[in-house]
């Protein structure tokens, strides 16, 4: 035989067999690393917050037409259930008394499986046809009466530590109540510490004193940013102050605010009381 081509087929054959064992062994690895051979990781919910700011004195009755009547049925026709819609309210806590806040945004919780949800139902929803037909007032609304002045929305994703919504015991009590706050970071960084800090042990002792936290959420896309945001709430007012009561001082607590890796990882907190509209699923 050729010397060349004695030494052309050595080389061939060698280089076929490195090659089958680098599959054979990428296939071993990929085995090793499939979900069938790996724990099981939650999925986490994507919540879609949405702020509907109305001009001052302004009747929200065209927007709430429009979520009850129409956004609602079409969510949940798309399999989208426990819809919030909530205005807020202004609390005298050592009289635990609530009233309405004047002028306040109407806030719609939405809470998403997938991305995908998110981005179908933010661009497609007011293209369906029920939706046009029992949403037209407030679709078709002349521009010398808008139904709102401007619609602010944030995109979260669930954190580890609750990775789906939790719809409370006490979601069809007339007086129920809840609290929204979200807390803003010097950095992405310090964000991050501050959510690691609710994972860690903040969510579990919400739990423990009877918090119902709704849900905790990292703010990946909308104003100010960084920042987290959740819910927690009550059965009444006077139990949602007293279950706070219980947090400051409480031994874990105490111990954990002053841990230094969760040092200067709030610049801002932002607390809204809030209640539900008559026709929300929260």
């Amino acid at each position: 035989m050729n010397p060349t081509r004695r030494s052309f087929l050595k080389t061939t054959l060698a280089a076929s067999a490195t090659t089958a064992a680098f599959a054979v062994g990428s296939r071993a690895n990929a085995a090793e690393k499939s979900p069938a051979a790996m724990p099981a990781v939650p999925a986490r919910d994507y919540y879609e917050l949405r702020s509907y700011r109305l001009k001052p004195g302004a009747s929200s009755a065209l927007l709430e037409g429009y979520l009850e009547n129409a956004l609602i049925p079409a969510l949940n026709a798309r399999g989208l259930a426990h819809v919030g819609v909530f205005t807020e309210v202004d609390v005298d806590k050592k009289a635990v008394t609530a009233t309405p806040k004047a002028d306040s945004p109407v806030w719609v919780l939405i809470s998403h499986p997938t991305l995908a949800s998110f981005a179908s139902v933010a661009a497609d929803l007011n293209t369906d046809a029920t939706v046009q037909t029992t949403g037209a007032a407030y679709l078709k609304t002349p521009k010398v009466t808008p139904a709102f002045d401007r619609l602010d929305t944030w995109l979260l994703r669930a954190f580890a530590g609750q990775p789906t919504l939790a719809v409370p015991s006490f979601a069809k009590s007339p007086s129920r109540i809840y609290e929204m706050r979200d807390y803003q970071s010097h950095s992405e960084e310090r964000a991050l510490s501050k959510m690691a800090m609710f994972n860690d042990g903040e969510i579990p002792l919400m739990r423990d004193l009877g918090m119902s936290p709704v849900f905790f959420g990292q703010a990946i896309a909308g104003r100010d940013l960084p920042h987290l945001r959740y819910i927690t709430g009550a059965a009444d007012l006077a139990t949602h102050l007293g279950n706070w009561k219980k947090f400051g001082p409480d031994p874990r607590w105490v111990k954990m605010k002053d841990m230094p890796q969760y040092a200067d990882n709030t610049s801002l907190n932002t607390a809204r009381f809030i209640v539900p509209k008559s026709y929300s699923q929260l």
